[in-house]
C-alpha cells in the first residue's frame, strides 16, 4: 500500500546498481515498474480489472445467483466500494462499464452516496484536483457507516479486518468481493455463510495484480515485449485472409469481373492490426481469472461446499501443492 511505479523503479534501480550489477535479469527483481524501466502495459489497472473479472465469473452463474437471491448479470446491480485507491478506482470503472451502478464510496476521511449512481471518471477527476472525494458535487455526504447501506455488491478495497463478527450481520450486500487483503475476519465469514452472502475470497479475486506482475516478470526474463515478434505477422495475415475471401467470392459470384467488397465486422476491425502488449495482458488476465473461477466452482461442487468459496479455494490450492509434491516423489500415501 502507498507505493506505485516510482517506488518500484527506485527498488529496481537500487538492486541493479548494487547486488544485481552483474545480473542481466536484475530488473526482474520487482514488478509494477514504469514501462521505460521494464514495466508492462496494463499493470496499473490489473488488480481492479481482476476484481471485476472475478465478480463477472460468479455473477453470471445462475446457480450461485439463485442462492443469494439475485438475477445473473450486471444490468440492474448496485455496488458500494470501500477505498478509492488504485484497486477501488479501477474496480469502479470496470463495473460501471459493465452496466452496474455505483451508489457509494467509502474513504478514510468520509463517505459519499448517490442512489442514482456516481460516475467514476467524474469522481476520479475530482479527487485528482482536490485530493479527496469529500465535497464531490455528484453525490451527497453520508453520515453513518456506508457498509450497512443496501446494495447488491460490496467491494472492500481498503485494509484488513473491516468486516468483523460485530458488523457482519448488518451488511446488506448479497455479494462481497474482497479487493483488499484479508478484509473479512473468520467470525464474519461464518455469519455471511449463514446469511447466504456470497464472499468471493481475496486469494482469488484480488489476484489480478500478481498475475500481471508474473507477466511482467516473464517479460523481463525474455527481454522483449509481448506482441513485438508477432504483431506485424498477425496484421498481415488478417489482411491476406480478407483478400483471399474477397477473391474467392468474386471468382464464384462476381459478374463480369465485378468486385465484391468485404467489410470486416466491428469486432474484427478492432483486432485486425494484431494484438498489442496491452491486448495480450488483458486477454491473459481474463483467461486466468476465468480458469481459476471454474476450478473453484468445481471444487465447491465436488466437496458439497455450497457458496463457501474460501474453503473451496484453499482446498484447490492445497490439492495443487500436494500433486506437485506427490508426483515429484516427495510425499507418500
Amino acid at each position: 500500500m502507498g507505493t506505485g511505479e516510482r517506488e518500484m523503479s527506485w527498488i529496481a534501480n537500487t538492486y541493479a546498481t548494487t547486488l544485481g550489477y552483474y545480473d542481466i535479469n536484475a530488473h526482474a527483481c520487482v514488478t509494477g515498474k514504469p514501462i521505460t524501466q521494464g514495466g508492462i502495459h496494463g499493470r496499473i489497472s490489473a488488480t481492479g480489472r481482476g476484481v471485476f473479472h472475478g465478480i463477472e465469473n460468479f455473477i453470471n452463474e445462475a446457480s450461485y445467483m439463485s442462492i443469494v437471491g439475485l438475477t445473473p448479470g450486471f444490468g440492474d446491480k448496485t455496488f458500494i466500494i470501500q477505498g478509492f485507491g488504485n484497486v477501488g478506482m479501477h474496480t469502479m470503472r470496470y463495473l460501471h462499464r459493465a452496466g452496474a451502478r455505483c451508489t457509494g464510496i467509502i474513504e478514510k476521511d468520509g463517505s459519499i452516496y448517490n442512489p442514482e449512481g456516481i460516475h467514476p471518471r467524474e469522481l476520479e477527476d475530482y479527487k485528482i484536483e482536490h485530493g479527496t472525494i469529500i465535497g464531490f458535487p455528484g453525490a451527497m455526504p453520508y453520515d453513518g457507516n456506508l457498509l450497512f447501506e443496501k446494495c447488491d455488491i460490496l467491494v472492500p478495497a481498503a485494509s484488513e479486518q473491516q468486516l468483523t463478527g460485530t458488523n457482519a450481520a448488518d451488511i446488506k450486500a448479497k455479494i462481497i468481493a474482497e479487493g483488499a487483503n484479508g478484509p473479512t475476519t473468520e467470525a464474519a465469514d461464518k455469519i455471511f455463510l449463514e446469511n447466504n452472502v456470497l464472499v468471493i475470497p481475496d486469494m482469488y479475486v484480488n489476484a489480478g495484480g500478481v498475475t500481471v506482475s508474473y507477466f511482467e516478470w516473464l517479460k523481463n526474463l525474455n527481454h522483449v515485449s509481448y506482441g513485438r515478434l508477432t504483431f506485424k505477422y498477425e496484421r498481415d495475415s488478417n489482411y491476406h485472409l480478407l483478400e483471399s475471401v474477397q477473391a474467392s467470392l468474386e471468382r464464384k459470384f462476381g459478374r463480369g469481373g465485378g468486385r465484391i467488397p468485404i467489410t470486416p465486422s466491428e469486432a474484427f476491425e478492432s483486432r485486425i492490426h494484431g494484438a498489442s502488449e496491452k491486448d495480450i495482458v488483458h486477454s491473459g488476465l481474463e483467461y486466468s481469472m476465468e480458469r481459476s473461477a471454474r476450478a473453484i466452482m468445481r471444487t465447491a461442487m465436488k466437496y458439497n461446499l455450497g457458496i463457501d468459496l474460501r474453503t473451496a479455494a484453499y482446498i484447490l490450492a492445497i490439492e495443487k501443492i500436494f500433486k506437485v509434491y506427490h508426483e515429484a516423489g516427495m510425499t507418500f500415501t
